[in-house]
């Protein structure tokens, strides 16, 4: 089976002097929910718009599902939906227009073209304003309307440049579970974000790129794994003393407060391991969260050392 995006040896010179890809080797498997990650200016919006055909590579070689950019353009740019950062359509233009008349690129009938966009509409909870013009939209609203139209034509791959940047939390969440079902169907997703919780709650493989070079790449479990062991901060319905602290020194406990407790996972222990120690110990656990954002740390550790 193709890859969903094999690239080989990809170069980009702006200029004759800025250097935007220097030699990127990657691949995307089909149905991954992968994570391009990177700081700004690190290359990432031009490997995008090389892999969308709007941006002329120098050399390389890119292939969506087996389909190669150069030789089989049109075949290749049919398997692809792209969300980009900006708002790129008429603000004036009713909602329903703006994704139907995408759809009429890809010689969509418009009843087919109507179906689809009341499916996506309503999913994304557009439908209440499908006459309204874009500029009414709140700017979270606009980048579900950019959802929509990417996926009129229902691509393989869709490719996200940070869709919920600017986007509030309740709207964020409400996005991530959208995404996640729209991954199950069987789309492959490339997500580039700032927010790396988001890269971490939705993805399983992810590469970080930095001035032009893929610096890592591979699972983010693996990757984090790297990172040594996992910190957790417990919130507990009990107090915790003295003898819960002796019962759980294999996890080195620290009391933060009263109804607070760090926990540190190691290679042996895992998460269920904690919870059931905390349990026998009469301990109910109300929440837990990570000490610190360990794809955070990762992605500050192979980037900033670099500058």
């Amino acid at each position: 089976m193709n890859p969903a995006l094999s690239i080989e040896q990809l170069r980009k010179t702006y200029n004759g002097k800025v250097v935007a890809l220097n030699g990127v080797d990657l691949e995307v498997k089909q149905g991954d929910f992968f994570a391009l990650l990177g700081p700004n200016g690190a290359g990432k919006t031009t490997l995008i718009g090389v892999i969308t055909g709007l941006v002329n590579k120098d050399e390389g070689r890119v292939r969506i599902f087996g389909k190669d950019i150069d030789d089989d353009a049109p075949l290749a740019k049919i398997h692809v939906g792209v969300v980009p950062q900006e708002f790129n359509f008429s603000l004036f233009t009713k909602i329903i227009d703006t994704v139907v008349w995408q759809a009429g690129y890809f010689g969509i009938p418009k009843r087919v073209a109507m179906e689809r966009a009341e499916y996506f509409f309503k999913q994304l909870g557009l439908w209440d304003q499908r006459n309204d013009a874009a500029r009414t939209l709140s700017g979270g609203m606009k980048r579900r309307l950019m959802i929509a139209r990417a996926l009129i034509h229902e691509p393989k791959l869709l490719i996200l440049d940070e869709p919920t940047a600017g986007v509030d939390i309740e709207l964020r969440h409400d996005m991530w579970k959208f995404l996640e079902a729209l991954n199950k169907s069987g789309v492959t997703i490339i997500l580039t974000t700032h927010y790396l919780e988001e890269a971490e709650q939705l993805c399983r493989n992810v590469a970080i790129i930095d001035r032009g070079n893929i610096v890592a790449s591979g699972s983010i479990k693996e990757l984090l794994a790297r990172r040594g062991p996992e910190v957790l901060l417990f919130d507990m319905a009990e107090g915790v003393g003295a003898r819960e602290l002796t019962a759980l020194a294999q996890f080195q406990p620290i009391l933060i407060d009263e109804r607070t407790i760090e926990l540190t996972l190691g290679e042996e222990h895992n998460l269920n391991v904690a919870v059931l120690a905390l349990s026998q110990l009469g301990v109910t656990v109300k929440g837990l969260r990570n000490r610190h954002n360990r794809l955070e740390e990762l992605f500050l550790s192979l980037t900033h050392k670099r500058t």
